[in-house]
């Protein structure tokens, strides 16, 4: 008897089509909201990067509940300008993610069969007018990059952009950053004085951002975005929705958030033995395999972890990392202690206490 096979319930046509990770904001592992922000970073939501240029405005980033309606869709990433910056000429802003490039081997860069890309993705803005979205090959130094408009304020709109396959500059087969899709939000004139590189050409800094507008230019601006896709095709298909454990585990590959202590009091980080009277090792074995051999994240509040053994604890501020590898990782106490050689325990968060394992790219 033949056996009909019935796809998971989400799932359509080729798993896994979408090059974009967490492209639904569901994953939020460093918290859900974070306010005064100046610098570039990974904040709130997952694989996705704030990065800037020069001096910026001060901005809240945040995980939120606003998405477009009826797209199946529950959270989106929100920018919201709490503190203006007249930017200058070499400044700039923009959301990114970066790709490993063993990820894009099917892409057939550098070569005839090059594939085209297509992006599409729900934005709402404050600022009407022209927006850029380009493709970084950090391999190759190459760019292309094309414009979107957002026709009414605070309103979601659906955009699709197409990026033609390049037949220059093949990729690098290894777990380091080849290509990146950007979406920007203001820029200097050392970025919008060229001509934009609507095809593929060597990176060429006033050719990325012609025409972007200054979403951040008032207080109270927003930007937001949710449902992003990259997927090797022409036109965009429906958004590829997958689990909420699958979608995690795809993050836990660049980030790992191992105990927080402002989530749930007292996290244990790992099992440790007294290997001295003064030291205590512990060993830290990963949630899945890591990108890279990762550094600590880890919080510097004062009596923020502790090593709890023979009935008691004593207090630690932070770790010191000995040995890391791909899967697991060797921590010890900063802190002098005062211990039985044998004894015992686990280290933990106490008041303020944070760890986790970084591998981003």
């Amino acid at each position: 008897m033949a056996i009909t096979k019935i796809p998971a319930a989400g799932f359509t046509g080729n798993n896994f089509r979408n090059i974009i990770i967490n492209g639904d904001m569901s994953i939020a592992q460093r918290g859900t909201s974070l306010s005064g922000e100046t610098s570039g970073g990974y904040y709130t939501t997952d694989r996705f990067r704030y990065s800037k240029n020069g001096t910026a405005p001060t901005l809240t980033h945040s995980q939120s509940t606003d998405v477009p309606t009826g797209q199946g869709f529950f959270y989106s990433r929100k920018l919201e300008v709490t503190t203006v910056y007249a930017f200058g000429s070499a400044d700039r802003a923009y959301i990114e993610q970066k790709f490993e490039g063993q990820n894009l081997q099917y892409l057939k860069k550098g070569t005839s069969s090059a594939e085209s890309l297509t992006a599409s993705f729900w934005v709402k803005a404050s600022v009407t007018g022209t927006y850029i979205a380009y493709i970084i090959d950090s391999d190759n130094t190459r760019q292309i990059a094309k414009s979107y408009t957002i026709n009414s304020a605070n309103t979601w709109e659906k955009k699709t952009i197409t990026f033609e396959g390049d037949t220059t500059g093949t990729l690098d087969n290894d777990n380091n950053i080849s290509l990146s899709l950007h979406f920007g939000l203001y820029a200097g004139s050392d970025y919008t004085s060229g001509t934009l590189a609507t095809s593929w050409e060597s990176t060429t800094n006033a050719n990325t951002l012609v025409g972007q507008v200054d979403a951040f230019a008032t207080v109270n601006n927003t930007w937001q975005i949710t449902g992003v896709q990259l997927e090797a095709n022409t036109t965009a298909s429906d958004f590829e929705f997958l689990p909420y454990d699958v979608n995690l585990q795809r993050c836990l590959r660049y980030y790992q958030v191992i105990a927080d202590n402002d989530v749930v009091a007292g996290t244990a980080i790992a099992n440790a033995t007294s290997y001295s009277s003064a030291v205590a090792y512990g060993v830290l074995f990963y949630r899945t395999t890591m990108r890279a051999e990762p550094s600590a994240d880890q919080s510097s509040v004062s009596n923020g972890f502790s090593f709890v053994h023979n009935g008691g604890s004593d207090a630690l501020t932070t770790f010191t990392v000995e040995k890391v590898t791909l899967h697991n990782i060797r921590l010890k106490n900063t802190q002098t202690i005062t211990i039985t050689q044998g004894d015992a325990g686990w280290y933990q968060t106490s008041t303020g206490g944070y760890f986790a394992l970084d591998a981003e790219l």
